[in-house]
């Protein structure tokens, strides 16, 4: 009985650091979760009032991209904690702020995202101005960008993007960089996979209103259901499918589409 004593001992010793690490691992899920609601609870804050639909002003650069980082954030952190948290284990103990840099590199890529929808928008604007207003080409251009964004969703590429982004173990191993630096590395590489996942839901958001807090749970839902669900086929032709149906409703009957604001409307009533 003693050496069965004894090795009962043993064996909850050696399985202690698999617990501590499995407690890491969950306390990091859990921050990131609570940054998500942090930036949620900041969005819903900031962007109150600000929804004028498609062409919504972004304001300035600045204040812009502040507001998209704090965006990516509370969209975006759910549905990548799996990947941190699978990264962190891989880690284990030889770099305890790794899993934060790969987070934060991941954003980095999502803000240059952000930078080069700002581009567009700014550019779209000075070129073609007037041209763009709702009663002229305005609801043709969002319907057209739902419609591209919903053809994205059944093409190869979006395919191999969202698989790296469901099954990130094979990411991590091919692309690993030890450090700090490496795992800076690491988070902008993962989240360029998933910009080339998402950029086309960003692109309907945009569309929609980017100011929009109900457009912007929308799109923060089908990508988190893309990422987690186990019906990968089943959740990418349906969300095809909404995109499909928004486009078609913005171009006919826009007016019916919950939580969508006509541009003008307000003015012209």
């Amino acid at each position: 009985m003693i050496g069965s004593a004894h090795e009962r001992r043993a064996a909850a010793a050696g399985l202690a650091p698999a617990f501590a690490a499995a407690r890491a691992r969950l306390g990091l899920v859990a921050l990131l979760f609570a940054l998500a609601a942090l930036a949620w609870w900041f969005t819903v804050d900031r962007m109150r009032g600000m929804d004028e639909g498609p062409g919504t002003d972004l304001g300035t650069l600045g204040w812009f991209l502040s507001l998209w980082v704090v965006m990516m954030a509370a969209m975006m952190f759910p549905s990548v904690s799996p990947t941190v948290a699978l990264y962190s284990r891989m880690t284990r103990r030889r770099a305890p702020l790794a899993p934060l840099v790969f987070a934060s590199g991941y954003l980095l890529t999502w803000s240059g995202a952000g930078l080069l929808a700002f581009g567009i928008s700014a550019l779209g604007g000075n070129l073609l101005g007037e041209e763009l207003a709702w009663n002229r080409a305005g609801r043709w251009v969002v319907g057209a960008t739902l419609l591209a964004a919903a053809l994205y969703e059944l093409t190869p590429l979006k395919d191999v993007c969202l698989g790296k982004c469901r099954s990130p173990l094979g990411f991590l191993l091919g692309s690993w960089r030890g450090g700090l630096l490496g795992a800076l590395q690491m988070g902008t590489r993962h989240g360029a996979w998933c910009v080339g996942c998402c950029w086309a839901l960003m692109a309907s958001l945009f569309a929609l209103g980017v100011m929009s807090i109900a457009w912007m749970v929308l799109v923060a839902a089908l990508i988190a259901a893309e990422k987690t669900l186990p019906w990968r086929r089943t959740v990418t032709y349906a969300t095809a499918a909404i995109l499909l149906l928004l486009g078609v409703l913005v171009v006919a009957a826009a007016d019916v589409i919950p939580a969508f604001t006509v541009p003008g409307a307000s003015s012209m009533n």
